[in-house]
């Protein structure tokens, strides 16, 4: 594009709603590719390589080639689905956009088991969850992407507040769940639901209890890890909190934050000049050329916070259940975020939370899960209303022919941890010190797709 600066209408294009103009559904599950002996992640490159798998299944599935300076590291699939790859090896595969959640479950479900079947080709087994449980950093044999080798130096500039973004980047597994908004009065009633209840949806779906094979008391190390991984681009969007937020309000924040690395046209990646983006606006990168759109959607993508807003609402703060349960979070955000009683009735129950007790509540929840309070509230209430609120979600979509019966039985694992106050991550602590005997072979045969 042209040299000139970006102007605001350029930088609100790249949060307009979509053209379809209705609800739709996408999920996104990582997964470790582990051996099924060790539970331990296989290296990019070899005969049982992750590089192996995603030319296996590209060969399989077809699709376009994602290549960073040439070498594989995604597969955008015919149905516009993505497998994708995390910097320690792990995989991500992001569904299409669906019309109904119970579509999206049964794409998700049936992707899962044929890439599981292929993994399975390799020696290898297909893990979701909250974490790789048995690695350690020290370990790590890195994804050849240059943008993390860019984004490893950054956080290592930051000092304690970078000091576990590697394990973030090596190890982090999660479901994500993506979903749309339509208008500017839509936008603000989702975007501040789901901010307002993202910490008691962390604390009810921990499930990251292990770390290089040991539990040490924390039940998700996954989310503790995120809070030391540049706190200002992750965990809560202070301006979500409003009841009145705007696109604008997300810019204005974004602006204040600096470009990581960027990617010039012939495919490499550079640092990012220590400024905010805004100041690349007024005055440029570097080398004296203007920041551009394509730099500034690059930067939006360097944006973690628990929703992350573009045209769509990505939720991302919670760790990934069980295989079995997976649906479960789909079905939680989807039935609070797409009927409107249900989301204003969360808002009304949690929008009174300060910033300073939300960030609290992130901080207390790895340890404490179900426990964390959330000002003077404890959470496991708090869980059993949005829990009530989603159900009632799911059934007006039922009612109304978006949805089939069945897709209330997905919040059903949800209602055992608030009946029996035993979160994803107490019930693995309770069979790694049980049947499964400390062993990470038997918790791969557990876990494993």
């Amino acid at each position: 594009m042209s040299e000139r600066e970006l102007s605001r209408d350029d930088l609100r294009s790249l949060f307009l709603p979509p053209r379809h103009r209705r609800e739709l559904v996408g999920i996104e599950v990582e997964c470790g590719l582990v051996h099924p002996d060790t539970g331990l992640a296989t290296p990019y490159y070899g005969e049982r390589g992750v590089l192996a798998v995603l030319e296996a299944a590209l060969e399989q599935w077809g699709g376009e080639r994602q290549e960073d300076t040439g070498r594989l590291t995604g597969i955008t699939l015919p149905d516009g689905g993505q497998l994708t790859l995390e910097h320690g090896g792990q995989i991500e595969y992001s569904s299409p956009p669906a019309a109904s959640l119970a579509a999206a479950v049964d794409g998700l479900r049936a992707a899962l088991e044929q890439l599981a079947e292929l993994v399975g080709r390799f020696g290898l087994a297909l893990l979701p969850g909250g974490n790789l449980p048995f690695d350690r950093l020290g370990d790590t044999t890195w994804v050849p992407m240059t943008r993390g080798a860019l984004m490893r130096a950054y956080f290592a500039r930051l000092g304690d507040d970078g000091n576990r973004a590697g394990h973030v980047m090596a190890h982090s597994l999660s479901t994500q769940v993506t979903l749309d908004h339509l208008a500017p009065e839509d936008f603000t009633e989702k975007l501040r639901m789901q901010m307002a209840a993202a910490p008691v949806v962390s604390a009810l779906l921990v499930n990251s209890p292990l770390q290089a094979g040991r539990s040490d008391g924390l039940l998700s190390h996954r989310c503790w890890s995120w809070l030391r991984m540049d706190p200002r681009r992750h965990g809560v969007l202070p301006p979500a909190l409003r009841p009145d937020v705007t696109v604008d309000d997300v810019i204005d924040w974004a602006l204040g934050i600096p470009l990581i690395h960027y990617r010039t046209a012939d495919g490499h990646y550079h640092p990012g000049p220590d400024r905010p983006f805004g100041e690349l606006l007024r005055h440029g990168l570097d080398d004296g050329s203007a920041a551009t759109l394509a730099h500034w959607a690059g930067h939006l993508n360097q944006l973690w916070t628990n929703t992350r807003v573009r045209g769509t609402l990505e939720l991302r703060a919670a760790d990934g259940p069980p295989h079995p349960h997976i649906p479960a979070l789909p079905a939680l955000w989807t039935g609070l975020t797409y009927h409107r009683e249900s989301r204003i009735a969360a808002w009304e129950l949690l929008g009174h939370h300060t910033l300073q007790e939300h960030n609290a509540a992130l901080a207390a929840l790895p340890a404490a899960g179900l426990d964390t309070r959330l000002g003077d509230t404890p959470v496991r209430p708090l869980a059993a209303e949005l829990l009530r609120l989603a159900r009632t979600g799911l059934a007006a979509r039922v009612a109304a022919g978006l949805e089939p019966p069945h897709v209330l039985t997905y919040l059903d694992p949800l209602d055992d941890i608030l009946t029996t106050g035993h979160t994803f991550a107490e019930q693995c602590l309770h069979r790694w010190h049980g049947d499964l005997r400390q062993d990470p072979g038997r918790y791969v045969a557990a876990y494993r797709i």
